[in-house]
């Protein structure tokens, strides 16, 4: 078990998403953001399973089948697509990604920088977050404009550096695209 280091992994990664949702415009969901991974729920499983390399959630799950820590998290913040899937109103009922307003697909898009920053280290450079997203978008459940805005983020940011697009999702922020 390793509370300090995991505490410490958790904090460093949401100061990182402070800075970066404050240079978007989007202040107070900075200061709130991942505040449930401080609850007992979500930290006693991070700190059980924590490798420092990557996110906690993916041990759990190859020690359990699932994970508690990250049922408990998805469910609470929504700045992720998984809080956002839900039933359509067809007649099949099918499960389907709801259209995230702007403000939580921007801070959505600030996570995925600063734990790309977190767990790659000096590797990282402004490509890592899109590449990671290329390799894990073949299972997400996304609504198509959320999905077209955050590959647009990623691209943006891997084409063109952070301080364009930062200032880009503070121009979207401003206009009150949601």
């Amino acid at each position: 078990m390793h509370p300090l280091a995991h505490f410490l992994t958790i904090t460093r990664h949401r100061h990182l998403v402070i800075k970066h949702c404050f240079a978007c415009g989007i202040y107070m969901q900075g200061l709130l953001h991942d505040l449930s991974k401080y609850t007992p729920t979500e930290f006693i499983p991070g700190a059980i399973y924590y490798q420092g390399t990557r996110s906690p959630n993916a041990a759990e799950r190859e020690a359990k089948g699932y994970t508690s820590a990250w049922l408990h998290h998805k469910g609470r913040n929504k700045h992720h697509l998984e809080y956002w899937i839900d039933y359509d109103t067809g007649p099949q009922g099918q499960m389907c990604g709801m259209k995230m307003p702007v403000r939580y697909v921007v801070e959505m898009f600030c996570d995925r920088v600063a734990a790309s920053k977190i767990y790659s280290g000096d590797k990282y450079n402004d490509r890592y977050p899109y590449e990671y997203y290329l390799k894990s978008k073949s299972h997400y459940i996304i609504h198509k404009d959320t999905q077209q805005l955050l590959e647009k983020l990623l691209r943006m940011l891997a084409e063109k550096g952070e301080r364009y697009t930062f200032a880009y999702a503070r121009r979207l922020i401003r206009r009150g695209h949601d």
